[in-house]
């Protein structure tokens, strides 16, 4: 694919402009142009640099050329011109745009190009559990850092992109309610989350997806879903593929769906030393659990998924469990947030079975 691919761009909805940089987010911009009926609208593909997203991102952008939308992919990342150059191929349609469609606040790019928008209505989709931490950031005026990184100190960068960062949370704040343009802000979440006064809400049930795909067909065995909480330093390895075999043991779960962000190292081993398949998912974990065969019990960490998995398999009769993360289990190095967020999110998640920590043959 070239560097910008806009597939139609011309015949595209200008006034809507949406950007992505992962493959969750892009299938919430479905589901939130969906359940708007908002028509045809223009997603900008930020490109990372990982092969597995970049993969589940040119799926989703299939799906999302299906619906009608125009998808422009930009190499944001492709070498020390790229950003200077997507800008500035981007500045013409971020001044025209009406409303900005937003899947991670904490983006830097992401909140450099607000700071060009001219746009009043903003609308946040879903980024997983992010955002959970970005509503309760915003509501308590404070600064927009992701929660593994929360109390790790500011580095010489963030401090020169700091004015940038404070003006597009300002962009993120909805303005007075007598204000004569007022900006709005609306976040379209499957998330429990409190919104601040001001914030519009509309609730993600994930209605496209199960339009869309199935419903799957339930095998007898488990499945576990991956997370990347060993690559953002929050979980020992060591324990983490040990609290994997303990729960493949237990549940006797078969095959192991690999987060897009896991190490191809760390996969190989826990392939080895637990037995378990290890799945390499082409699309969000959603739909793949839509489409099925997916176990009749899904088994997970605290994550994203088991907030959306029991809205994506309603009426399937697939079952979510979730298993507490030991604190034991946490690295030196993470954030004083981390225990208490990963609490949040399991304790928060609906129509889930909890499990306790799973403990491995080496864990005390």
């Amino acid at each position: 694919m070239p560097a910008s691919d806009t597939a139609g761009d011309t015949a595209g909805d200008t006034a809507t402009l949406a950007f992505v940089e992962s493959p969750v987010q892009l299938l919430n911009v479905l589901e939130w142009a969906h359940a708007d009926r908002a028509g045809a609208l223009t997603v900008v593909v930020l490109a990372p640099h990982d092969p597995m997203t970049r993969g589940q991102l040119r799926r989703m952008a299939e799906l999302a050329r299906d619906e009608g939308h125009t998808v422009r992919w930009e190499e944001a990342r492709g070498g020390p011109t790229a950003p200077l150059r997507t800008i500035g191929g981007l500045t013409p349609q971020l001044r025209r745009a009406r409303r900005i469609v937003i899947g991670d606040p904490f983006s830097r790019y992401v909140q450099l190009l607000l700071g060009l928008a001219r746009a009043r209505d903003l609308v946040v989709v879903d980024d997983g559990t992010a955002t959970m931490e970005f509503i309760s950031q915003l509501a308590r005026g404070e600064r927009l850092v992701r929660w593994h990184r929360y109390g790790s100190g500011r580095r010489p960068r963030d401090l020169l992109f700091a004015p940038f960062a404070a003006t597009a949370r300002r962009r993120l704040t909805p303005g007075p309610e007598d204000a004569r343009r007022r900006r709005t802000v609306a976040l379209f979440s499957s998330m429990p989350v409190e919104v601040p006064t001001g914030v519009q809400v509309r609730a993600n049930d994930f209605a496209w997806t199960r339009g869309r795909f199935g419903p799957p067909r339930p095998t007898r065995t488990a499945d576990i879903v991956g997370t990347s909480l060993v690559e953002t330093g929050v979980v020992d390895a060591d324990r983490y593929l040990e609290a994997v075999a303990a729960l493949a043991r237990t549940h006797g779960a078969t095959r192991y769906f690999a987060h897009r962000r896991e190490r191809p190292g760390k996969l190989r081993r826990l392939a080895t030393e637990t037995g378990l398949e290890v799945v390499r998912p082409d699309l969000p974990l959603e739909l793949i659990a839509r489409r099925g065969p997916i176990g009749r019990l899904i088994l997970s960490f605290p994550s994203t998924v088991v907030h959306t998995l029991p809205l994506a398999l309603q009426g399937t009769g697939v079952q979510v469990a979730v298993c507490d993360i030991d604190p034991a289990w946490l690295t030196a190095n993470a954030s004083p947030r981390a225990q208490g967020f990963l609490d949040d999110v399991t304790g928060t998640a609906r129509d889930v079975r909890r499990l306790p920590p799973a403990q491995g043959d080496a864990a005390p």
